[in-house]
């Protein structure tokens, strides 16, 4: 009994010696290596065209207009990059020295046929943007409205300002631009 005992230690100690010898061995075969992996996202541009009725551009400093004028402006967003995205436009208007708000002054005929407006107060595009594809017109006029624009008006500024904002649509899980991940605080 004491021969087996002894046979079984001997053959424990040369498994533990041999281990501790392997392992050693083993160390030399191990590497550790470290990848720094630069992950860039996509660049959405995107450029708002003001056009007047006879294809020229809208001047920046505006026009002179007259109650009850029809002005001719067309609003389209033209895709400056290489990705697909959902759109969104928001209208801000305003008076210089009114307490009239440019909303009861302005008519805007808004296609919204193509443009959709949601209770966050924007009109989203209801097709995605392709690369290098225009949308079709948010707007093509704006009415001053006559009754409520009257010589207390002469020499103030009604200004209107079309402010969009644009999300990717590659791996965006939305079915539609309201639903869309990613839209930046308002």
């Amino acid at each position: 009994m004491k021969k087996i005992k002894f046979r079984l230690f001997a053959i424990a100690m040369v498994a533990i010696i041999f281990s501790m010898l392997t392992q050693g061995t083993l160390a030399f075969y191990t590497t550790v290596g470290q990848a720094n992996n630069v992950v860039t996202s996509g660049n959405i541009q995107f450029i708002i065209h003001e056009k007047q009725s006879d294809g020229s551009d809208f001047p920046e400093e505006g026009i002179p207009v007259m109650p009850g004028q029809v002005v001719g402006k067309i609003v389209t967003i033209e895709s400056a990059c290489e990705h697909p995205f959902y759109l969104r436009v928001k209208l801000v208007s305003g008076v210089s020295g009114k307490d009239l708000s440019a909303k009861d002054c302005l008519g805007i005929d808004i296609d919204t046929k193509n443009w959709i407006l949601k209770d966050d107060g924007f009109y989203y595009y209801i097709d995605i943007v392709d690369p290098g594809e225009t949308t079709k017109p948010f707007f093509n006029q704006v009415e001053i409205i006559g009754d409520k624009v009257d010589n207390d008006f002469i020499g103030s500024v009604l200004t209107l300002t079309v402010s969009a904002q644009a999300v990717q649509s590659e791996n965006n899980p939305a079915e539609n631009a309201w639903e869309a991940l990613g839209w930046p605080a308002d």
